[in-house]
């Protein structure tokens, strides 16, 4: 009995645990808080599945004990044999229909779902961005638009973005939880899916295919904000000067180290596509630093010396010389400068 009484108690103290632990995490980084129609579809789906498997729980739970209690051993019955049901057509079709039944129930709106959320027929007429998926972080190009930005995406609400995705290395997957379903990207070939957001705020972006040490870290944000503020956002992109002289000395001292220490050849400010870095152009207004770290000058001095520490695998590791203390910082105030638009992560509530 004792022994008994102890396997309830670990079956109850880990069913609890996991009852806590599902209730951890970001509001805005779980579809089962959908901000967005791609996030509402896979909720609904997630619905109809948890209805269904529930179904055949309770179903089979039924059977078993109907079964124990009418057919368990009596004494005096020590050989007694039920009735057989071995053959029974009735029977058998009955336990074969059913699952055929449940698995047309899931799957058709589950297929439908899936050609809905990669319709692009509307893309001609929509917002483009073109998505470039690289180890550890993600490159944003706005069609027609001459917008290069990495890792914050900006996207207006109420309105269908289309994202064609491709993979400058090995295969990745973009996942908004809050607000879209997720899609490989491939270097092979383009994917495109649409993503929407029904309000204002900052969406946590995660890879979702496992694609190297930093997986894991590979983050980005997708900044939803509305269509007024997404147009000054849009105007204010398009006007950033490269060449641009920064109004503080530090900061003019960290553009001449950014410079002498041949970063531009990564990385690039305004219209151009960076080589091999992300584009830095409204670099101050990330909502974090390589997409992980909040966005402090001590953190973004840590990254530039040593990147390989916060992001194992990067390509950004060895690829400059050695900076001093001073030099990183002075090249970190001029990054944190780099804000080109009155419209940041704050005027999406993060």
């Amino acid at each position: 009995m004792k022994g008994w009484m102890g396997k309830v108690k670990s079956v109850f103290l880990l069913s609890l645990l996991a009852l806590v632990l599902a209730g951890c995490g970001k509001e805005n980084l779980t579809a089962f808080v959908p901000k967005g129609y791609g996030a509402e579809s896979s909720m609904n789906l997630i619905i109809l599945s948890s209805l269904i498997m529930l179904f055949v729980f309770i179903i089979v739970f039924l059977v078993y004990v109907i079964t124990l209690v009418r057919f368990r051993k009596k004494k005096g019955q020590e050989d007694f044999v039920p009735k057989q049901v071995e053959g029974n057509k009735t029977l058998e079709t009955v336990w074969t229909v059913i699952p055929i039944i449940l698995v047309l129930v899931l799957a058709v709106p589950t297929v439908a779902a899936t050609f809905d959320l990669a319709d692009e027929s509307g893309a001609k007429d929509g917002i483009n961005i073109d998505v470039t998926g690289n180890q550890y972080w993600w490159h944003f190009s706005y069609a027609g638009e001459e917008i290069q930005t990495s890792q914050d995406l900006y996207i207006p609400t109420g309105e269908k973005v289309y994202l064609n995705m491709q993979s400058s290395d090995v295969i990745h997957s973009l996942w908004v939880p809050s607000i879209s379903g997720k899609m490989d990207v491939s270097p092979e070939n383009e994917n495109t899916m649409y993503i929407e957001a029904n309000e204002e705020g900052v969406y946590w972006g995660k890879c979702a295919e496992l694609c190297g040490p930093s997986h894991s870290l590979m983050d980005f944000k997708v900044v939803a904000v509305s269509p007024e503020e997404y147009e000054q956002w849009v105007e204010e992109m398009k006007k950033v000067d490269p060449e641009a002289q920064p109004q503080d000395a530090v900061a003019q001292d960290g553009k001449a180290a950014f410079e002498e220490n041949n970063c531009m050849s990564c990385h690039a400010i305004g219209s151009s596509p960076a080589a091999v870095g992300p584009n830095l152009t409204n670099f101050g207004d990330r909502s974090k630093i390589a997409g992980i770290l909040e966005p402090t000058k001590e953190n973004l001095v840590q990254w530039i010396r040593d990147p390989e520490s916060i992001k194992p695998g990067n390509k950004m590791t060895g690829n400059y010389p050695e900076l001093s203390e001073e030099e990183a910082s002075n090249i970190a105030e001029y990054l944190l400068q780099l804000q080109p638009s009155e419209i940041t992560p704050e005027s999406a509530g993060n």
